[in-house]
């Protein structure tokens, strides 16, 4: 089932168009992964989607709505986006960031209600943040920290969730710890996933659907087999890949893998040509 899916998408920054002419659509209550190298348009992607950007052409549509037309506080309650570095205000109490998570559903001066106060106790106990609701949120750790934004926008009470990156900056127990969280509230919440990943090889052992994207355009669509595969990494990642299988999941993973050179050498020089040539003319 597809409830979410962009239309010929087109989202930029000045001049410079980085998402072009986008078709994509997004699995209900599944985790889908957007993969792709710096600059491609993975976080531009997110951003637009979520209503944090506009875009300039296309639509974005869910539940067959336009979100362009949706109110803010019915689309607030559809989806929440966890950031790639989020904001956080000194002397924060985990507690009162995660009822910033209640905001589209407060009404007059803000007051938390019973039922805000019982969503927020639930998703602090999910993520495994209770005990540090009365704790400064900048006094955790870096994984602690990133357990304690998703139980903010778990307390949204959204279907759907964005993560921008969420394992970056945390060591391997940490990223794990996260992504296992993810996978756990995918399973036994039916919460659609989306997120981007630089990481191929978590890429594949926790999506269902992986996106792979460069130069704001998918390259290819599906499932671990049809993306986590040597021509996709190629034209993707300019890399030449040895792919072998995770021994617990056997799903495909990137064993190791060299830079194609010669050919990326090729490229720049075609790029140089062609400057010239605009030049010339």
């Amino acid at each position: 089932m597809i409830r979410l899916n962009t239309d010929n998408l087109n989202v930029g920054y000045g001049e410079h168009l980085i998402v072009k002419n986008l078709n994509v659509e997004i699995p209900d209550k599944k985790i889908t992964t957007i993969i792709g190298s710096n600059g491609c348009g993975k976080s531009t992607l997110l951003k637009a989607i979520t209503r944090i950007i506009s875009h300039r052409s296309g639509s974005i549509v869910l539940d067959g709505k336009d979100i362009t037309k949706e109110n803010t506080k019915v689309l607030a309650k559809k989806m929440a986006i966890l950031p790639q570095t989020p904001d956080i205000i000194n002397g924060l109490t985990v507690g009162e960031l995660v009822s910033y998570g209640r905001f589209p559903y407060q009404k007059g001066f803000g007051r938390l209600s019973n039922r805000d106060i019982e969503v927020i106790d639930w998703a602090l106990e999910v993520t495994g943040t209770s005990t540090f609701k009365y704790r400064s949120v900048d006094a955790l750790s870096g994984g602690q920290r990133q357990r304690v934004w998703i139980a903010m926008a778990l307390a949204q009470e959204t279907e759907i969730i964005f993560l921008d990156e969420p394992t970056t900056y945390l060591d391997m127990a940490h990223q794990l710890e996260v992504l296992e969280l993810l996978q756990r509230l995918n399973i036994e919440q039916d919460r659609t996933i989306i997120m981007v990943l630089h990481d191929l090889n978590q890429a594949a052992r926790f999506a269902d659907y992986i996106i792979a994207l460069k130069d704001g355009e998918v390259v290819k669509a599906g499932n671990s087999e049809e993306v986590i595969n040597r021509s996709v990494l190629k034209k993707v990642f300019h890399i030449d890949a040895e792919i072998g299988r995770d021994p617990r999941t056997n799903k495909p993973m990137c064993i190791t893998y060299n830079l194609i050179k010669g050919e990326q050498k090729n490229e720049k020089d075609l790029d140089s040509i062609s400057t010239i040539a605009h030049a010339v003319h």
